[in-house]
Protein backbone atom coordinates (compact mmCIF):
# COMPACT_ATOMS: atom_id res chain seq x y z
CA UNK A 1 0.00 0.00 0.00
CA UNK A 2 0.74 3.46 -0.60
CA UNK A 3 0.87 6.55 1.76
CA UNK A 4 -2.36 8.56 0.99
CA UNK A 5 -2.73 11.50 -1.08
CA UNK A 6 -3.89 14.95 -1.50
CA UNK A 7 -5.14 15.89 -5.37
CA UNK A 8 -8.01 15.42 -7.53
CA UNK A 9 -9.62 12.38 -9.21
CA UNK A 10 -10.40 11.31 -12.75
CA UNK A 11 -13.47 8.92 -13.22
CA UNK A 12 -14.09 7.33 -17.27
CA UNK A 13 -16.76 4.93 -18.23
CA UNK A 14 -15.32 2.57 -21.33
CA UNK A 15 -16.95 0.21 -23.50
CA UNK A 16 -20.46 -1.23 -23.89
CA UNK A 17 -23.31 0.52 -22.11
CA UNK A 18 -25.61 -1.26 -19.61
CA UNK A 19 -28.22 -0.43 -17.01
CA UNK A 20 -26.63 0.33 -14.18
CA UNK A 21 -23.08 1.90 -15.38
CA UNK A 22 -24.12 5.02 -14.11
CA UNK A 23 -25.09 3.68 -10.91
CA UNK A 24 -21.02 3.05 -10.42
CA UNK A 25 -20.30 6.31 -11.61
CA UNK A 26 -22.61 8.10 -8.68
CA UNK A 27 -20.71 5.80 -6.16
CA UNK A 28 -17.14 6.80 -7.44
CA UNK A 29 -18.77 10.29 -7.65
CA UNK A 30 -20.25 10.46 -4.93
CA UNK A 31 -17.48 9.22 -2.38
CA UNK A 32 -14.82 11.47 -4.36
CA UNK A 33 -17.14 14.30 -3.63
CA UNK A 34 -16.90 13.00 -0.10
CA UNK A 35 -13.67 12.31 0.69
CA UNK A 36 -11.41 15.00 2.09
CA UNK A 37 -8.55 13.09 0.30
CA UNK A 38 -9.83 14.19 -3.11
CA UNK A 39 -9.69 17.93 -3.94
CA UNK A 40 -11.68 17.72 -7.38
CA UNK A 41 -13.74 15.22 -8.87
CA UNK A 42 -13.88 15.30 -12.87
CA UNK A 43 -15.70 13.01 -15.08
CA UNK A 44 -13.90 12.10 -18.54
CA UNK A 45 -15.88 12.72 -21.74
CA UNK A 46 -15.83 9.49 -23.31
CA UNK A 47 -13.31 7.80 -21.20
CA UNK A 48 -9.93 7.75 -21.84
CA UNK A 49 -10.20 9.66 -24.75
CA UNK A 50 -11.25 12.52 -22.94
CA UNK A 51 -8.69 12.55 -20.84
CA UNK A 52 -6.31 12.39 -24.24
CA UNK A 53 -8.48 15.34 -25.26
CA UNK A 54 -8.45 17.32 -22.11
CA UNK A 55 -12.13 17.10 -21.75
CA UNK A 56 -13.02 16.85 -18.38
CA UNK A 57 -16.32 17.79 -17.00
CA UNK A 58 -15.97 19.11 -13.63
CA UNK A 59 -18.57 16.66 -11.09
CA UNK A 60 -18.73 19.16 -8.43
CA UNK A 61 -20.27 21.94 -10.04
CA UNK A 62 -23.33 19.16 -10.57
CA UNK A 63 -26.60 19.59 -8.65
CA UNK A 64 -26.54 16.52 -6.08
CA UNK A 65 -30.17 15.50 -6.72
CA UNK A 66 -29.06 15.42 -10.53
CA UNK A 67 -26.36 13.02 -10.03
CA UNK A 68 -28.30 10.71 -7.66
CA UNK A 69 -30.81 10.33 -10.67
CA UNK A 70 -27.65 8.09 -12.22
CA UNK A 71 -28.55 5.41 -9.99
CA UNK A 72 -31.37 4.52 -12.41
CA UNK A 73 -30.06 6.50 -15.60
CA UNK A 74 -29.22 3.74 -18.38
CA UNK A 75 -26.02 3.89 -20.46
CA UNK A 76 -22.76 5.69 -19.98
CA UNK A 77 -23.93 9.52 -18.89
CA UNK A 78 -20.17 10.61 -19.46
CA UNK A 79 -19.90 9.42 -22.63
CA UNK A 80 -17.85 6.05 -23.63
CA UNK A 81 -15.38 4.47 -25.83
CA UNK A 82 -13.28 1.87 -27.44
CA UNK A 83 -10.11 2.77 -27.39
CA UNK A 84 -7.10 0.15 -27.01
CA UNK A 85 -3.72 2.30 -25.65
CA UNK A 86 -0.54 0.62 -27.02
CA UNK A 87 1.66 -1.56 -24.34
CA UNK A 88 3.92 1.48 -22.52
CA UNK A 89 6.94 0.01 -23.67
CA UNK A 90 6.18 -0.11 -27.68
CA UNK A 91 4.74 3.34 -27.49
CA UNK A 92 4.26 5.38 -25.08
CA UNK A 93 3.06 8.74 -26.98
CA UNK A 94 -0.78 8.21 -25.15
CA UNK A 95 0.74 7.71 -21.46
CA UNK A 96 2.90 11.22 -21.77
CA UNK A 97 -0.01 12.57 -22.42
CA UNK A 98 -2.08 11.49 -19.81
CA UNK A 99 0.52 12.27 -17.48
CA UNK A 100 0.43 15.58 -18.88
CA UNK A 101 -3.12 15.98 -18.29
CA UNK A 102 -2.83 14.33 -14.43
CA UNK A 103 -0.22 16.99 -13.68
CA UNK A 104 -2.30 19.99 -15.54
CA UNK A 105 -5.10 19.25 -12.68
CA UNK A 106 -3.25 17.79 -10.64
CA UNK A 107 -4.70 13.96 -10.33
CA UNK A 108 -3.51 11.82 -7.92
CA UNK A 109 -6.69 9.22 -8.55
CA UNK A 110 -8.06 7.45 -11.18
CA UNK A 111 -10.97 5.47 -11.25
CA UNK A 112 -11.83 3.45 -14.84
CA UNK A 113 -15.11 1.76 -15.07
CA UNK A 114 -15.46 -1.07 -17.36
CA UNK A 115 -14.63 -4.56 -18.85
CA UNK A 116 -11.70 -6.27 -19.76
CA UNK A 117 -10.21 -4.31 -22.66
CA UNK A 118 -10.88 -1.07 -19.97
CA UNK A 119 -9.19 -3.13 -17.16
CA UNK A 120 -6.19 -3.65 -19.05
CA UNK A 121 -6.34 0.07 -20.19
CA UNK A 122 -6.03 0.66 -16.23
CA UNK A 123 -3.38 -1.56 -15.61
CA UNK A 124 -1.15 0.03 -18.20
CA UNK A 125 -1.62 3.26 -16.73
CA UNK A 126 -1.06 1.91 -13.56
CA UNK A 127 2.13 0.56 -14.05
CA UNK A 128 3.36 3.91 -16.54
CA UNK A 129 2.66 5.50 -13.28
CA UNK A 130 4.44 3.85 -11.30
CA UNK A 131 7.33 3.90 -13.72
CA UNK A 132 7.74 7.37 -13.83
CA UNK A 133 7.35 7.85 -10.10
CA UNK A 134 4.47 9.77 -10.20
CA UNK A 135 1.96 8.81 -7.57
CA UNK A 136 -1.47 8.43 -8.88
CA UNK A 137 -3.91 5.80 -6.97
CA UNK A 138 -5.59 3.55 -9.97
CA UNK A 139 -8.63 1.37 -9.41
CA UNK A 140 -10.74 -0.63 -11.85
CA UNK A 141 -14.87 -0.77 -11.57
CA UNK A 142 -16.31 -3.66 -13.27
CA UNK A 143 -18.42 -3.46 -15.74
CA UNK A 144 -19.52 -6.04 -18.19
CA UNK A 145 -23.50 -7.21 -19.40
CA UNK A 146 -21.56 -10.42 -20.86
CA UNK A 147 -20.19 -11.39 -17.52
CA UNK A 148 -16.80 -12.51 -18.61
CA UNK A 149 -14.57 -10.75 -16.42
CA UNK A 150 -11.96 -13.00 -14.89
CA UNK A 151 -11.68 -13.15 -11.09
CA UNK A 152 -15.43 -12.11 -9.92
CA UNK A 153 -18.03 -14.20 -9.58
CA UNK A 154 -20.33 -11.63 -11.67
CA UNK A 155 -20.26 -8.06 -13.05
CA UNK A 156 -22.50 -5.10 -12.90
CA UNK A 157 -24.97 -5.02 -15.34
CA UNK A 158 -25.40 -8.88 -16.36
CA UNK A 159 -27.75 -9.05 -14.10
CA UNK A 160 -30.30 -6.28 -15.46
CA UNK A 161 -29.42 -7.76 -19.06
CA UNK A 162 -30.28 -11.47 -17.34
CA UNK A 163 -33.79 -10.16 -16.24
CA UNK A 164 -34.52 -8.01 -19.32
CA UNK A 165 -33.32 -11.59 -21.49
CA UNK A 166 -35.73 -13.55 -19.42
CA UNK A 167 -38.40 -11.33 -19.14
CA UNK A 168 -38.48 -10.67 -23.10
CA UNK A 169 -37.93 -14.17 -23.48
CA UNK A 170 -41.09 -15.04 -21.55
CA UNK A 171 -43.24 -12.41 -23.28
CA UNK A 172 -41.98 -13.78 -26.69
CA UNK A 173 -42.49 -17.54 -26.18
CA UNK A 174 -46.62 -16.39 -24.66
CA UNK A 175 -46.70 -14.34 -28.47
CA UNK A 176 -45.32 -17.33 -30.27
CA UNK A 177 -47.76 -19.90 -29.38
CA UNK A 178 -50.94 -17.78 -29.63
CA UNK A 179 -52.17 -19.02 -32.43
CA UNK A 180 -53.20 -23.04 -33.65
CA UNK A 181 -50.50 -22.98 -36.75
CA UNK A 182 -47.34 -24.47 -35.92
CA UNK A 183 -44.72 -21.50 -36.18
CA UNK A 184 -40.65 -21.89 -34.94
CA UNK A 185 -38.91 -18.81 -32.90
CA UNK A 186 -35.28 -18.09 -33.20
CA UNK A 187 -33.79 -15.19 -30.47
CA UNK A 188 -30.80 -13.88 -30.90
CA UNK A 189 -28.68 -12.80 -28.07
CA UNK A 190 -25.68 -10.98 -27.16
CA UNK A 191 -21.85 -12.87 -26.30
CA UNK A 192 -19.96 -12.97 -28.62
CA UNK A 193 -17.05 -15.76 -26.67
CA UNK A 194 -18.83 -16.26 -23.49
CA UNK A 195 -22.62 -17.41 -23.40
CA UNK A 196 -23.64 -16.09 -20.02
CA UNK A 197 -27.04 -13.85 -21.22
CA UNK A 198 -28.18 -16.03 -23.87
CA UNK A 199 -27.77 -18.78 -21.12
CA UNK A 200 -29.92 -16.09 -18.69
CA UNK A 201 -32.95 -17.49 -21.05
CA UNK A 202 -33.00 -20.47 -18.83
CA UNK A 203 -34.41 -18.30 -16.65
CA UNK A 204 -37.33 -18.11 -18.36
CA UNK A 205 -37.78 -22.01 -19.02
CA UNK A 206 -37.46 -22.71 -15.25
CA UNK A 207 -40.42 -20.39 -14.60
CA UNK A 208 -42.64 -22.16 -17.62
CA UNK A 209 -42.44 -19.59 -20.44
CA UNK A 210 -39.28 -20.03 -22.09
CA UNK A 211 -37.05 -21.46 -24.82
CA UNK A 212 -37.08 -25.41 -25.83
CA UNK A 213 -33.25 -25.18 -26.88
CA UNK A 214 -30.49 -22.59 -26.09
CA UNK A 215 -27.30 -22.54 -27.45
CA UNK A 216 -23.86 -21.11 -26.28
CA UNK A 217 -20.90 -20.25 -27.85
CA UNK A 218 -18.88 -22.34 -25.15
CA UNK A 219 -19.53 -25.44 -27.19
CA UNK A 220 -18.88 -26.14 -31.00
CA UNK A 221 -22.04 -25.77 -33.47
CA UNK A 222 -23.66 -28.63 -35.21
CA UNK A 223 -26.07 -27.68 -37.70
CA UNK A 224 -27.06 -31.32 -38.35
CA UNK A 225 -27.62 -32.08 -34.81
CA UNK A 226 -29.24 -28.14 -34.38
CA UNK A 227 -31.89 -29.00 -37.47
CA UNK A 228 -32.76 -32.26 -35.59
CA UNK A 229 -33.60 -30.53 -32.25
CA UNK A 230 -35.59 -28.35 -33.62
CA UNK A 231 -37.22 -31.15 -35.63
CA UNK A 232 -38.23 -33.12 -32.66
CA UNK A 233 -39.37 -30.79 -30.71
CA UNK A 234 -41.68 -29.23 -33.65
CA UNK A 235 -42.75 -32.20 -34.35
CA UNK A 236 -43.87 -33.00 -30.41
CA UNK A 237 -45.33 -29.65 -29.85
CA UNK A 238 -46.09 -28.03 -32.80
CA UNK A 239 -44.26 -24.76 -32.10
CA UNK A 240 -40.53 -24.78 -31.14
CA UNK A 241 -38.54 -21.89 -29.10
CA UNK A 242 -34.58 -21.70 -29.36
CA UNK A 243 -32.22 -18.60 -28.01
CA UNK A 244 -29.10 -18.46 -29.38
CA UNK A 245 -25.89 -16.70 -28.26
CA UNK A 246 -24.61 -14.32 -31.51
CA UNK A 247 -20.69 -16.12 -30.50
CA UNK A 248 -22.25 -19.68 -32.08
CA UNK A 249 -19.34 -21.31 -33.82
CA UNK A 250 -18.38 -24.63 -35.68
CA UNK A 251 -15.78 -26.68 -34.42
CA UNK A 252 -13.10 -24.96 -37.00
CA UNK A 253 -13.36 -21.61 -34.85
CA UNK A 254 -15.55 -19.53 -37.52
CA UNK A 255 -18.81 -18.00 -36.30
CA UNK A 256 -21.86 -19.23 -37.20
CA UNK A 257 -23.05 -16.13 -38.50
CA UNK A 258 -20.33 -15.59 -41.02
CA UNK A 259 -21.71 -18.15 -43.23
CA UNK A 260 -23.90 -17.95 -46.39
CA UNK A 261 -27.16 -19.58 -46.19
CA UNK A 262 -28.63 -20.65 -49.17
CA UNK A 263 -31.76 -19.06 -49.76
CA UNK A 264 -32.07 -16.51 -51.91
CA UNK A 265 -33.99 -13.57 -52.70
CA UNK A 266 -35.63 -12.88 -55.86
CA UNK A 267 -32.69 -11.69 -57.83
CA UNK A 268 -30.59 -14.68 -56.87
CA UNK A 269 -28.39 -12.75 -54.14
CA UNK A 270 -27.94 -14.43 -50.81
CA UNK A 271 -29.78 -13.21 -48.33
CA UNK A 272 -27.81 -12.00 -45.64
CA UNK A 273 -28.19 -11.01 -42.04
CA UNK A 274 -28.22 -11.72 -38.38
CA UNK A 275 -27.75 -14.67 -37.07
CA UNK A 276 -31.03 -15.25 -36.13
CA UNK A 277 -32.37 -14.19 -39.89
CA UNK A 278 -30.07 -16.28 -40.79
CA UNK A 279 -30.93 -19.75 -38.64
CA UNK A 280 -34.74 -19.49 -39.28
CA UNK A 281 -33.93 -18.90 -43.12
CA UNK A 282 -32.54 -22.29 -42.72
CA UNK A 283 -35.19 -23.62 -40.20
CA UNK A 284 -37.68 -22.47 -42.85
CA UNK A 285 -35.71 -24.20 -46.22
CA UNK A 286 -35.50 -27.67 -43.80
CA UNK A 287 -38.57 -28.01 -42.66
CA UNK A 288 -41.11 -25.47 -44.53
CA UNK A 289 -42.51 -23.92 -41.17
CA UNK A 290 -43.77 -20.63 -40.47
CA UNK A 291 -40.22 -19.38 -38.94
CA UNK A 292 -39.55 -16.09 -36.99
CA UNK A 293 -36.38 -14.55 -36.17
CA UNK A 294 -35.96 -11.86 -33.62
CA UNK A 295 -32.63 -10.20 -31.97
CA UNK A 296 -32.78 -8.40 -28.99
CA UNK A 297 -29.84 -6.01 -30.23
CA UNK A 298 -29.53 -3.25 -28.00
CA UNK A 299 -32.38 -3.41 -26.31
CA UNK A 300 -30.95 -5.61 -24.19
CA UNK A 301 -27.85 -3.27 -22.83
CA UNK A 302 -29.75 -0.62 -21.35
CA UNK A 303 -33.21 -1.85 -20.08
CA UNK A 304 -33.55 0.05 -16.93
CA UNK A 305 -37.41 -0.22 -16.66
CA UNK A 306 -36.50 -4.05 -15.88
CA UNK A 307 -33.52 -3.57 -14.01
CA UNK A 308 -32.01 -5.56 -10.81
CA UNK A 309 -32.22 -3.74 -7.58
CA UNK A 310 -29.35 -5.80 -6.39
CA UNK A 311 -27.13 -5.22 -9.68
CA UNK A 312 -28.13 -1.13 -9.06
CA UNK A 313 -27.04 -1.85 -5.34
CA UNK A 314 -23.77 -3.81 -6.33
CA UNK A 315 -22.95 -1.26 -9.11
CA UNK A 316 -22.77 1.71 -6.89
CA UNK A 317 -21.16 -0.14 -3.91
CA UNK A 318 -18.49 -1.33 -6.33
CA UNK A 319 -17.72 2.74 -7.33
CA UNK A 320 -17.95 3.54 -3.71
CA UNK A 321 -15.21 0.57 -2.55
CA UNK A 322 -12.81 1.92 -5.45
CA UNK A 323 -12.63 5.45 -4.09
CA UNK A 324 -12.31 4.45 -0.30
CA UNK A 325 -9.45 1.57 -1.57
CA UNK A 326 -7.78 4.41 -2.91
CA UNK A 327 -7.71 7.57 -0.48
CA UNK A 328 -6.55 4.50 1.92
CA UNK A 329 -3.78 3.74 -0.28
CA UNK A 330 -4.53 1.07 -2.38
CA UNK A 331 -3.59 1.45 -6.49
CA UNK A 332 -3.68 -1.13 -9.19
CA UNK A 333 -6.65 -3.25 -8.00
CA UNK A 334 -10.12 -3.70 -9.33
CA UNK A 335 -12.97 -4.21 -7.27
CA UNK A 336 -14.57 -7.73 -7.57
CA UNK A 337 -17.40 -9.52 -6.47
CA UNK A 338 -17.83 -12.54 -3.67
CA UNK A 339 -20.62 -14.40 -3.08
CA UNK A 340 -21.17 -15.74 0.08
CA UNK A 341 -24.07 -17.88 1.61
CA UNK A 342 -25.18 -16.84 5.06
CA UNK A 343 -28.02 -18.86 6.59
CA UNK A 344 -28.99 -19.45 2.86
CA UNK A 345 -29.24 -16.38 1.57
CA UNK A 346 -26.97 -14.53 -1.07
CA UNK A 347 -24.71 -11.82 0.23
CA UNK A 348 -21.85 -10.05 -2.08
CA UNK A 349 -18.69 -9.19 -0.44
CA UNK A 350 -16.09 -7.00 -1.76
CA UNK A 351 -12.63 -7.98 -2.37
CA UNK A 352 -9.49 -6.51 -4.13
CA UNK A 353 -7.97 -8.07 -7.16
CA UNK A 354 -4.56 -6.93 -8.78
CA UNK A 355 -5.39 -5.50 -12.45
CA UNK A 356 -2.66 -7.88 -14.31
CA UNK A 357 -4.78 -10.65 -12.91
CA UNK A 358 -7.79 -9.83 -14.58
CA UNK A 359 -6.79 -7.75 -18.05
CA UNK A 360 -7.56 -9.68 -20.97
CA UNK A 361 -9.13 -12.99 -19.66
CA UNK A 362 -12.23 -14.40 -20.23
CA UNK A 363 -14.70 -16.42 -17.75
CA UNK A 364 -16.91 -18.43 -19.61
CA UNK A 365 -20.01 -20.59 -18.64
CA UNK A 366 -19.04 -23.61 -16.95
CA UNK A 367 -19.15 -26.43 -19.31
CA UNK A 368 -20.73 -28.60 -15.99
CA UNK A 369 -23.52 -26.31 -15.96
CA UNK A 370 -24.05 -26.98 -19.99
CA UNK A 371 -26.61 -30.16 -20.31
CA UNK A 372 -25.45 -33.52 -21.77
CA UNK A 373 -27.32 -32.51 -25.18
CA UNK A 374 -25.75 -29.01 -25.46
CA UNK A 375 -28.98 -27.31 -25.57
CA UNK A 376 -29.72 -26.01 -22.61
CA UNK A 377 -28.68 -25.28 -18.65
CA UNK A 378 -28.78 -27.19 -15.94
CA UNK A 379 -30.30 -26.56 -12.63
CA UNK A 380 -26.46 -25.02 -11.21
CA UNK A 381 -26.88 -22.14 -13.64
CA UNK A 382 -30.36 -21.45 -12.44
CA UNK A 383 -29.11 -21.60 -9.07
CA UNK A 384 -25.91 -19.07 -9.73
CA UNK A 385 -28.01 -16.21 -11.26
CA UNK A 386 -31.53 -16.29 -9.64
CA UNK A 387 -30.14 -13.92 -6.76
CA UNK A 388 -28.75 -11.80 -8.82
CA UNK A 389 -31.58 -10.49 -10.67
CA UNK A 390 -33.57 -9.75 -7.53
CA UNK A 391 -35.81 -6.73 -6.43
CA UNK A 392 -37.50 -3.87 -8.49
CA UNK A 393 -35.83 -0.38 -7.77
CA UNK A 394 -38.10 2.72 -7.52
CA UNK A 395 -37.48 4.11 -10.59
CA UNK A 396 -38.02 8.30 -11.11
CA UNK A 397 -40.56 9.16 -13.70
CA UNK A 398 -42.59 11.86 -14.77
CA UNK A 399 -45.96 11.46 -16.55
CA UNK A 400 -45.13 7.81 -15.92
CA UNK A 401 -42.18 8.06 -18.16
CA UNK A 402 -38.49 7.67 -16.95
CA UNK A 403 -36.69 10.80 -15.39
CA UNK A 404 -33.00 10.64 -15.97
CA UNK A 405 -30.10 12.74 -14.95
CA UNK A 406 -29.97 15.86 -16.35
CA UNK A 407 -26.43 16.62 -15.96
CA UNK A 408 -24.13 20.20 -16.74
CA UNK A 409 -21.29 18.98 -18.09
CA UNK A 410 -19.24 22.05 -17.07
CA UNK A 411 -15.88 21.48 -18.66
CA UNK A 412 -13.13 21.96 -17.01
CA UNK A 413 -10.45 24.58 -17.94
Amino acid sequence: MSEKLIGSCIFGQSGGPTAVINASAYGVIRAALDAEEITKVYGANHGIKGVLDDRLFVMDEEDPEELKLLLHTPSSELGSCRYKIADPDEDDTDYKRILEIFKKYNVRYFFYNGGNDSMDTCNKISRYMESVGYACHVMGVPKTIDNDLFGTDHCPGFASAAKYIATSCMEINKDARVYDSGMITVVEIMGRHAGWLAASAALATAYGSGPDLIYLPELDFDMDKFLSDVVRIYKQNGKCFIAVSEGIHYADGSFVSEAKTSATDGFGHAQLGGLATMLAEIIKAHTGAKVRGIELSLLQRCGAHLASATDVTEACTAGMEAVKNAVNGVTGKMVAFEREMIDGKYHCKYVLLPLSSVANYEKKVPLEWINEEGNGLKHEFIDYVLPLIQGEPELPRVDSLPRYAKLKKVLAK
